[in-house]
């Protein structure tokens, strides 16, 4: 896990970036990386343009041990924080040192979980210590969905474990379930496509993405004990799930409220390219698998009307060849002035 000096900025990606190993520290890297220039959209030298402002930054390695760490929150009022490891373990950071066990209560034998995904902090949590965890949630014969389970946190275990929302979304395709909380106190809950047939041109798992029946292919949004909000954008609709917020998603990946728009946006793994960064609004639809700039695992074109339909929303940001784009951040700190409202995106591959 890295720490960029005197901030932390989470899975943070920088490209365009030379990189100095320091000679007198194993965990310690200097990089040169430019912010946008005027006519460079990542500060290089491009067609003649000069290049954005050069920032030297220092990356120390702040914590060992972890296995597959995929998202960490922290814990009000200290420099403690929560992190999960992807194969199913919860772990705590506290002090700048990793505790040698994780912490108990997680998993349990009821939620049959297989891997575990985000932690997110209830907006009341110094009163409550209620935390969520979104999951992998395995049932007989195999079958897997995204679930979210609400547990207490005493500070050194978790206690009363209980899922209070299971999506609707079960198969055997891959899974992506990204979990945060809102500036409005709600939790916003993403869900994979689930695509079984990712490796063949059947259309027909992917297509659920574009089914408000369904909660394949979507980004939901709860309240805290797991029901739908009244003003959710599809809720006394028939046949829709009222939990839904936007629809026509692959994988979304990443989620991160603009700190002074508010806007929600996200990013989403394509198949082969066709990464996107969106702007998320209400009921909208990002048109998954009818619009898509990359393509399956054929080699074929996810879409032969690949760029625009009319009511689906185009991506603000796309990426082919893929880059994977999981975690998001847009950063709002005082420590890098000209990165100020710029966003981070880490990136799988």
């Amino acid at each position: 896990m890295l720490r960029f000096r005197s901030t932390m900025l989470a899975a943070a990606l920088l490209s365009t970036a030379t990189l100095t190993h320091a000679q007198d520290d194993k965990d310690s890297w200097t990089f040169d990386t430019y912010t946008p220039g005027v006519c460079s959209a990542n500060g290089g030298k491009h067609g003649g343009c000069p290049a954005g402002d050069l920032v030297k930054i220092h990356v120390v390695t702040v914590v060992h041990g972890l296995v597959r760490p995929w998202h960490l929150t922290f814990l009000p009022g200290s420099t403690d924080y929560l992190v999960t490891e992807l194969p199913g373990d919860l772990r705590i950071v506290r002090g700048g040192k990793l505790d040698a066990k994780p912490i108990p209560g997680w998993p349990t034998d009821v939620l049959r979980a297989r891997s575990m995904n985000s932690v997110v902090l209830h907006p009341d949590f110094e009163r409550n210590r209620l935390l969520y965890v979104s999951y992998v949630k395995q049932r007989d014969g195999g079958d897997t969905t995204i679930a979210l389970a609400r547990a207490r946190f005493d500070g050194t275990k978790l206690e009363r474990v209980e899922d209070v929302f299971v999506a609707d979304a079960w198969g055997t395709g891959a899974t992506a379930g990204r979990a945060e909380v809102g500036p409005d106190g709600m939790i916003y809950l993403t869900v994979g496509d689930r695509d079984a047939g990712n490796l063949t041109d059947d259309a027909s798992f992917r297509m659920l993405a574009q089914d408000l029946g369904s909660h394949v292919g979507k980004v939901l949004r709860l309240r805290d004990e797991g029901t739908a909000p009244p003003d959710n954008p599809f809720v006394g609709r028939a046949r829709a799930k009222p939990r839904i917020y936007t629809y026509g998603h692959r994988n979304a990946q990443g989620l991160a409220w603009h700190p002074e728009t508010r806007e929600l946006w996200a990013t989403e793994i394509g198949p082969m390219g066709g990464d996107e960064l969106n702007r998320l609004v209400p009921g909208h639809n990002y048109g998954w698998p009818l619009v898509s700039l990359g393509k399956i695992y054929t080699g074929h074109l996810a879409s032969e009307q690949s760029w625009y339909r009319p009511g689906m929303d185009m991506p603000e940001m796309f990426w082919v060849p893929a880059i994977s784009p999981s975690s998001l951040m847009i950063y709002s700190g005082n420590q890098f002035p000209l990165w100020r409202g710029h966003f981070f995106i880490g990136a799988l591959s």
